[in-house]
């Protein structure tokens, strides 16, 4: 079963955290991440720009409409997500206790209910 562990993100908790604090983040997904290698179970990971850096597409009247900035406005947001190939929902909840972020945030875990590749 395929779970997307969705990463958020508190700007003014990050902000507040001490350098080594940070530094432990960023080094703990590179552990993160070679054990989803070495485990078989990381299908793909990204992480996202800040919110303000995104466009928001509407059409109304069969015209798009954009607006600069995120669609929600929350002080939160969504960073990143690690998708990943476990037998298990609890398999997916123990990989999302461990990523580092979760000692800041929180992850939530969702399962994939469709899935349509590129070789349509």
């Amino acid at each position: 079963m395929k779970y997307m562990l969705t990463m958020h993100m508190d700007p003014v908790l990050w902000e507040g955290l001490p350098e080594d604090d940070k530094q432990a983040v960023y080094a703990g997904h590179g552990d993160f991440m070679k054990l989803l290698r070495e485990s078989g179970e990381l299908v793909h990971t990204q992480a996202l720009a800040e919110p303000e850096k995104s466009t928001t597409v509407k059409v109304r009247d069969g015209a798009p409409v954009l607006s600069e900035g995120p669609y929600l406005e929350h002080q939160e947001f969504v960073c990143g997500f690690y998708l990943v190939d476990v037998e298990t929902r609890e398999r997916a909840i123990e990989l999302a206790g461990l990523i580092p972020d979760a000692k800041h945030t929180a992850i939530e875990v969702r399962q994939v209910m469709f899935e349509q590749g590129l070789e349509m």
